[in-house]
């Protein structure tokens, strides 16, 4: 709906859900994460220009790292579509970091800014992700009541059990940006509450502030 209101902008064939991803060096921004399944290779460059324009927004860097998600970083591997959108970002010398290939533990390390993939793989990884998150916190608070021993040691260590939950809290990273459009539209999750939806229209006002519309028409 959003892409037959607005339409995308000039050079661009698809949008791209673009979310922000808590890493160990801070944050990154993944996308597509699911608006467009299956993408090639022009596709593909699209994102990376995307991503590197929001990364400039949100992040306040002046070339941020760009790099394609793929099973291996070895140049023999992956879908002949990453492969080839790998070799012309080589060869069309952007005005942006590439890295290369990265693969899917990259994505939480954080080394690069950008991680780029098709809607299908980004979801994948996504979902996964904040599944891994609630299953390490169910775990995690299973041990910490079991014993009075592992009780007591949760009472000494819950300042730092707070800042772990609120490091991987999803409703503070909630807020997809439909990146490719004539305007700014933030995609929210469903379940979540006050301080989600908060969340997603800061990214949105974070979006407006920056000129993130202007930055991608430009860059493309």
């Amino acid at each position: 709906m959003s892409r037959f209101i607005l339409k995308t902008l000039p050079g661009i064939s698809r949008p791209a859900i673009a979310a922000v991803w808590p890493t160990m060096r801070g944050e990154s921004v993944v996308l597509d994460v699911g608006a467009t399944i299956g993408a090639d290779a022009s596709q593909l460059i699209e994102f990376a220009i995307m991503g590197e324009a929001m990364a400039r927004c949100l992040f306040g860097l002046e070339r941020p790292s760009v790099g394609l998600l793929n099973i291996g970083v070895e140049e023999v591997k992956g879908l002949e579509e990453v492969k080839e959108a790998a070799r012309l970002l080589r060869e069309m010398n952007l005005p942006m970091e590439y890295a290369g290939f990265v693969e899917g533990d990259d994505i939480a390390r954080g080394t690069v800014d950008v991680v780029v993939t098709e809607g299908f793989t980004g979801n994948i990884a996504l979902k996964t992700a904040e599944g891994t998150a609630k299953q390490i916190s169910i775990f995690l608070r299973q041990a910490l009541s079991r014993t009075l021993l592992s009780k007591l040691g949760a009472l000494l260590a819950r300042g730092a059990f707070d800042d772990l939950k609120e490091r991987l809290d999803p409703r503070k990273h909630n807020g997809g940006v439909f990146a490719g459009l004539n305007g700014i539209v933030v995609k929210s999750h469903g379940g979540t509450d006050a301080l989600g939806f908060a969340t997603a229209i800061d990214v949105a006002i974070e979006m407006v502030r920056n000129g993130l519309v202007a930055k991608i028409a430009e860059d493309v």
